[in-house]
């Protein structure tokens, strides 16, 4: 596996990463029609095309070359996408772009990263030191979903104290 810096033309393959994330993995913890407003297989392909050129995720290849998971790092700290494929589930992938995110805070000199995490992340997000500030029902083509903020504090390791 690899991780590398997002390039035009691979939003499609990011779709399907979105696409099977949500209805592979995501689907346990929300209902077929939660499941629907999230991701849906009519989504503007324009539009999508259009967020992902605007988040700039890294993205994780398999040797062979396949997209199977990406994740963003906003200069604020925040995390817009974290996505592995519904395919590759439990082999690594969230784990090396967690550490990317990671290196890229430090690199950024953040004092913080947040993130609104699914249900089924909340775990994961938790694992990597992130705590729920508050409890969301926000509401997508008309379905309430269910996520968490979530938040962790970046302690300033060696280096220059000045920032």
């Amino acid at each position: 596996m690899k991780i590398r810096r997002f390039r035009s033309g691979d939003e499609a393959a990011l779709f399907r990463v979105y696409f099977t994330a949500i209805h592979d993995i995501a689907s346990r913890d929300y209902s077929p029609e939660q499941i629907q407003a999230w991701a849906p297989p009519d989504l503007d392909m324009d539009l999508w095309a259009n967020r992902i050129q605007g988040i700039q995720p890294f993205v994780v290849e398999l040797d062979g070359g396949e997209i199977v998971g990406y994740a963003d790092l906003q200069p604020n700290g925040y995390v817009d996408h974290f996505f592995v494929s519904g395919a590759h589930p439990r082999q690594g992938i969230g784990t090396l772009l967690m550490a990317r995110i990671h290196e890229e805070a430090e690199s950024l000199g953040l004092a913080e990263l947040s993130a609104e995490v699914s249900t089924t992340a909340e775990p994961f997000f938790a694992l990597h030191g992130f705590e729920v500030v508050e409890r969301r029902q926000p509401v997508l083509r008309g379905v309430t979903l269910r996520n968490a903020l979530m938040r962790k504090a970046l302690g300033r390791q060696g280096g220059d104290a000045s920032g």
